[in-house]
């Protein structure tokens, strides 16, 4: 087995080449450092190469603990012998910008004795501007072979392929230094455009059309504008673009279940198949085209290279709270899971700033809030517009619930790095990346696939419990009165503990199951009014929890305690493995859980004197 690396300044098409060599879909985004785990798998062409992606870095002298651990990984292998070849990606729209840090680790392949071919990927924005690379010129200057392709369209690939194997099977192995070359780690960078300006293209071709659209992002008043509206659009999208295919969705689980369950043997049988599993998975399923939707919102944000802007807009005000303007991405990341938002947070050099941003990124509405929301929401919001449907009221309310968690993170680092003697004196800088036009294939695909993971992987859990609180709700009595029930009973006992909140029991039980993971208290829910429906028609579990007599206050407090609460083991376990012990995943799980109680109760209260 042959071992590869790719390696790479940010934002080169790294990943994207990675996906295309391998077949496999690594995380790829138009944003500086957003590979944060080494990635690996196996060439399509050549099933014996083994190709590991590296983290993007700018230099071998690491700025970030991200960058350090891609750079001792790289190094390491190198040092050990576990290299056979490197390939370095390079944007040959910013040539200079990605050929600094390939020159220098060509002089660390050459003192370790390892061949590197160069990969010149982006060619094909090149040739639309009637623009070319001279790729055998740099190639002779540097002393290694550069392929031109474009890793989005696939252009080069079997190049790249023909020149690694030449370079895998060649009989002499490069040695000593290239030091000469690049001049010293002083000079590297001015000799890396020295040949960018040699052989590479002539003249910035992004520059101009770039900078204009700058003038507006990062303006000082419409920026701020900008981001917000961009915001809004995302969050009412949510609601706007996803509900044809919800309606769909419900429509057919109802059609499915209305033709299955006579099938079956009255009874238990029928009962269980009706409540248990259309009742229980199927309420859930509805709402995985928000998922997908919201996935494919953040994903043209990443790809166009706007996020960088936003990052930079957002530093000044974060600033305010304890944060920086790379907490930014962590935070939207957050948004689609807290998980890859946690890991985003490696590459915020400053420790102070990183374990604040570790403690924003669970407050963010992550996805495993998203069918909570959206069924409290649709439950109690009517579905109409204003405006001539330019804000939807359902949409509107999600924005709210969204920035609510938003402001409720800002104000909870903020008190936390009042309280805090630790001093950073780190200054922010980000590469801005130029603006793309999305790749909508892998796009798609991305968002298929997390929507995909979402399902297998919270179904699980929402099958399995959902089976137990059926199961603990049907028997004694075979479901003939819920609150006599085993489920009942615990139910029961529990109940006190919400009723300051205007819950009964049902609302308790699904409250505690959501513990194993959020979304569960959708399927919970479902289960519930299933069993109490009995042999009912097929209805919207939204329409049950409107007409269950839960109050507007209740429903509120519902929205506020999911919101803070840290309610995903999952978050828990990546933040202990990220920080090294458990006192910070456990002092944020106490001190959340009570603070969204604390609030759930004062919006109850507030409601309920406001008439709710």
């Amino acid at each position: 087995m042959k071992q590869i690396a790719l390696i790479g300044s940010p934002n080169s098409g790294k990943s994207l080449l990675f996906n295309r060599l391998t077949g496999l879909n690594q995380k790829v985004a138009n944003f500086p450092g957003i590979t944060v785990d080494m990635a690996s798998g196996h060439s399509q062409s050549q099933p014996d190469w083994r190709l590991i992606d590296f983290p993007g870095v700018y230099s071998l002298t690491a700025l970030s603990g991200e960058e350090q651990a891609a750079i001792s990984g790289f190094t390491e292998l190198l040092a050990r012998g576990e290299l056979e070849l490197v390939v370095a990606v390079v944007d040959a729209t910013r040539l200079d910008k990605g050929l600094g840090f390939a020159l220098q680790a060509l002089d660390l392949c050459h003192r370790h004795q390892v061949p590197m071919v160069i990969a010149a990927n982006m060619i094909d924005v090149l040739e639309r501007h009637n623009l070319s690379l001279d790729s055998s010129g740099l190639s002779a200057a540097i002393g290694a072979p550069v392929v031109a392709l474009s890793a989005r369209s696939g252009r080069g690939i079997d190049a790249l392929n023909s020149a690694c194997e030449q370079q895998l099977a060649a009989a002499t192995l490069p040695t000593g230094e290239v030091g000469d070359l690049i001049g010293g780690d002083a000079q590297g960078h001015w000799r890396a455009q020295q040949l960018a300006e040699q052989y590479g293209p002539k003249g910035d071709l992004l520059i101009v059309s770039q900078t204009r659209i700058d003038r507006v992002f990062l303006h000082s008043w419409l920026g701020g504008a900008a981001f917000f509206a961009i915001m809004y659009l995302m969050f009412q999208s949510i609601f706007t673009w996803a509900a044809p295919a919800m309606d769909a969705v419900e429509s057919a689980i109802g059609w499915l279940a209305g033709r299955v369950t006579p099938l079956l043997p009255a009874g238990f049988a029928q009962d269980f198949v009706g409540d248990a599993l259309f009742g229980g998975i199927g309420a859930f399923l509805v709402f995985v085209p928000q998922i997908f939707v919201l996935t494919v919102v953040v994903g043209i944000l990443e790809d166009s290279g706007y996020l960088a802007r936003a990052a930079v807009i957002c530093h000044r005000p974060l600033r305010l709270f304890g944060l920086t303007g790379k907490s930014f991405i962590p935070m939207l990341s957050g948004v689609a899971c807290a998980i890859p938002g946690i890991y985003a947070a490696r590459t915020i050099e400053s420790p102070l700033r990183r374990r604040l941003t570790y403690m924003a990124v669970p407050l963010m509405p992550c996805s495993a809030r998203l069918p909570v929301y959206a069924l409290l929401i649709a439950a109690f919001i009517p579905a109409q517009s204003a405006f001539g449907g330019l804000v939807g009221w359902q949409g509107l309310a999600m924005f709210a619930i969204y920035l609510f968690g938003i402001v409720v993170a800002l104000l909870v680092t903020a008190l936390v790095s009042q309280r805090s003697s630790e001093q950073d004196d780190l200054p922010f800088v980000l590469e801005m990346p130029p603006y793309r036009l999305p790749s909508w294939r892998p796009l798609l695909r991305g968002a298929w696939q997390r929507s995909t993971l979402f399902v297998t992987k919270a179904g699980q859990v929402i099958f399995m419990v959902t089976v137990v609180i059926w199961l603990l709700g049907y028997f004694p009595n075979s479901g003939s009165s819920l609150a006599d029930s085993w489920l009942g009973q615990i139910g029961h006992v529990i109940e006190p503990l919400f009723a300051p909140l205007g819950l009964d029991w049902k609302y308790g039980v699904a409250l505690i199951t959501a513990f194993l993971a959020r979304e569960v208290f959708v399927g919970t829910l479902a289960a519930l009014y299933g069993i109490a429906a009995q042999g009912d028609e097929f209805v919207g579990l939204a329409e049950r929890v409107a007409n269950s007599g839960l109050s507007l206050g209740s429903g509120v407090a519902l929205l506020v305690l999911f919101a803070i609460a840290l309610q995903c083991v999952s978050t828990l376990a990546v933040l202990r493995r990220e920080t090294g012990s458990w006192a910070l995943p456990g002092k944020l799980f106490v001190a959340f859980g009570l603070l969204a109680y604390a609030l759930a109760w004062l919006a109850y209260q507030l409601t309920g004197a406001l008439g709710g």
